[in-house]
């Protein structure tokens, strides 16, 4: 693997819990990382916190940081799978996840996904309210968020929201999965 071939790709589909669970089982991602884009700073502050973004008062939506191989996995693939693990037509919602900071996004990093996200909301139709913008930063989530699902699996919250997202993820897309593939 070339570190120099890596694309980053930021998606935002509610809880970043339950997307990153989701992501990090994916063939060809490499890192998944959950934080905070697609809002403002806080004022006083260059990092915005768990609180500050929850409360509303940065505008910022909880989103994953995926890295992924291109040569192994496709920006359309990681698009597939997003669509299909979240709900896109739910304005500032995921569930019972309730707030601007839940909802549907994606934050492009090159010309080239700004279109595949645009083409692929455009097949998809009339009621999708997945906001495309182009990512101005990226702030990393506290450490107890990383890797939330793996750490906590017994949780209620894990248990009912996010182990049905694995499951169809499994059901669905088990060619893309790592366990499918035995050189990860």
């Amino acid at each position: 693997m070339n570190e120099n071939n890596l694309e980053t790709a930021i998606l935002g589909g509610g809880c970043f819990w339950c997307v990153e669970a989701v992501f990090e089982g994916l063939t060809g991602v490499i890192s998944v990382m959950p934080g905070y884009a697609g809002g403002d700073s806080p004022i006083g502050k260059a990092h915005p916190t768990y609180e500050q973004v929850s409360g509303g008062e940065t505008g910022h939506a909880e989103v994953i940081k995926v890295e992924f191989d291109p040569s192994r996995i496709s920006y359309k693939n990681l698009l597939t799978v997003f669509f299909a693990t979240h709900d896109p037509t739910t304005l500032n919602r995921q569930g019972n996840d309730v707030g601007t900071q839940y909802r549907s996004m994606i934050l492009y990093t090159t010309e080239g996904q700004k279109n595949q996200a645009q083409d692929f909301i455009k097949e998809l139709g009339a009621g999708v309210v997945t906001e495309v913008k182009h990512l101005d930063k990226f702030y990393e989530a506290e450490n107890y968020h990383r890797e939330y699902y793996r750490k906590n699996p017994d949780q209620a919250y894990c248990q009912l929201v996010i182990n049905p997202k694995i499951e169809k993820l499994k059901k669905q897309f088990s060619n893309l999965l790592k366990s499918h593939h035995k050189n990860n």
